[in-house]
């Protein structure tokens, strides 16, 4: 965990995936993110394997460096105590819909008016201009609806999910980057900002940025997608004995490709030495990488393209990326003892900022309610008054 955000409060009322790696990412920076969790707490807790009930393996690595609190927003009181922590806090985040925040307590003009100089940020599936405002989304909903199942699509054409959590994690890029410019606004100008980063949006405008294409242009010249993304020869090539990358992008990249190939002929074609011209015909290229790639192995190739200086790389599995040379090297990936769960193996934050790697340790995940009375002391509250807000089920 890092010092650049140190003394920055964050309330974070964001649940599963998108707005818990938003504000990971701020924790790691050192800001100090209180989570408030419903009494049945974020339903990433449950999600398998782990050790403990409310503390999964999904949920770990998603919720360090955070600090929880349960707060029953049904209840007026749960409500009271948000308004409280919020008017302490300089930032506050979700990744609800508006009307389900406004049912909480925790609308911008409700948290506002408590606190003018609140930095509120949202993540909600589908924008307030448009038509699916109040719809509900998740990951592989925004995946089919933003166009990005159908570009992973199989050769058949059947649209395929990504095997990753996509959408909620470069969303979440943009909910921390939001956060990040509200909080220079802030601190420059005095005052608040709401900013609404939705999921569909953000999506589409970052798939579309190369795949708006020819339309680009009006009227358009050409179809939609980049072509050297569609083209089917853009693929991982067989070798003779596996598959490697071959990534030849630049003219000397080209050149120098065909000239170990020993194709003169194709070192100096125009459709390799002009631009304009190979763009025109990548998928010829990439379709002769696919014809030469047999001619090698998978370590001679590599070998053969790294002497010259042509990107290239092995396909590595998950299993490979337990034993990467470099990721090890830049130990990404740390074992850490927890006095609840026992060992755990960290992936750390990718950063390094003054040439440190880590900064001071990462705190684990926080069980439910883990600091609710913390909290609430820091809040004026006697242990007199904890108790009754725990009888009455407003925190457990």
């Amino acid at each position: 965990m890092f010092d650049l955000l140190k003394g920055l409060r964050v309330i974070d009322l964001s649940t599963i995936a998108l707005g818990p790696y938003a504000t990971q990412l701020l924790g790691d920076m050192g800001a100090d993110v209180i989570k408030v969790e419903s009494p049945g707490g974020d339903v990433f807790r449950a999600v398998r394997p782990g050790r403990r009930n409310d503390l999964g393996v999904a949920f770990l690595n998603y919720n360090r460096n955070k600090r929880s609190v349960v707060l029953d927003l049904k209840q007026a009181e749960g409500q009271a105590i948000l308004g409280q922590l919020a008017e302490r806090a300089d930032v506050f985040v979700h990744n609800m819909r508006k009307s389900s925040a406004a049912n909480l307590g925790a609308s911008y003009e409700t948290l506002a008016e408590i606190n003018p100089k609140l930095v509120y940020c949202y993540s909600p599936g589908f924008g307030e201009r448009g038509a699916s405002r109040d719809d509900p989304a998740y990951d592989d909903v925004i995946q089919a609806r933003s166009g990005l199942a159908a570009l992973n699509a199989d050769p058949s054409g059947e649209p395929k999910f990504l095997r990753t959590i996509a959408c909620d994690k470069i969303v979440g890029l943009h909910l921390a980057l939001s956060v990040v410019s509200g909080v220079v606004q802030q601190q420059r100008t005095g005052r608040g900002v709401c900013i609404e980063v939705p999921m569909l949006e953000s999506m589409a405008s970052f798939l579309m940025l190369e795949h708006l294409a020819g339309h680009s242009l009006v009227p358009a010249e050409g179809e939609l997608g980049y072509d050297r993304l569609m083209t089917a020869n853009r693929k991982p090539h067989r070798t003779k004995d596996g598959y490697v990358v071959i990534l030849p992008y630049s003219t000397k990249h080209w050149v120098r490709f065909f000239e170990i190939c020993d194709l003169p002929d194709w070192a100096t074609a125009e459709k390799v030495v002009n631009p304009v011209q190979r763009s025109l015909h990548i998928d010829e290229l990439y379709g002769k990488i696919s014809e030469l790639a047999p001619t090698r192995t998978s370590e001679e190739w590599m070998a053969a393209l790294s002497e010259q200086d042509i990107p290239c790389s092995h396909v590595s599995s998950l299993e490979d990326l337990m034993t990467d040379t470099h990721l090890l090297e830049a130990e990404l990936f740390n074992r850490i003892s927890d006095p609840r769960i026992g060992e755990l193996l960290e992936v750390r934050s990718p950063f390094q900022v003054d040439g440190a790697i880590g900064g001071s340790p990462n705190r684990v995940a926080p069980g439910l309610g883990e600091h609710t009375d913390e909290i609430l002391r820091d809040l004026g509250y006697a242990d007199t008054a904890i108790d009754r807000l725990r009888q009455k089920s407003v925190i457990t």
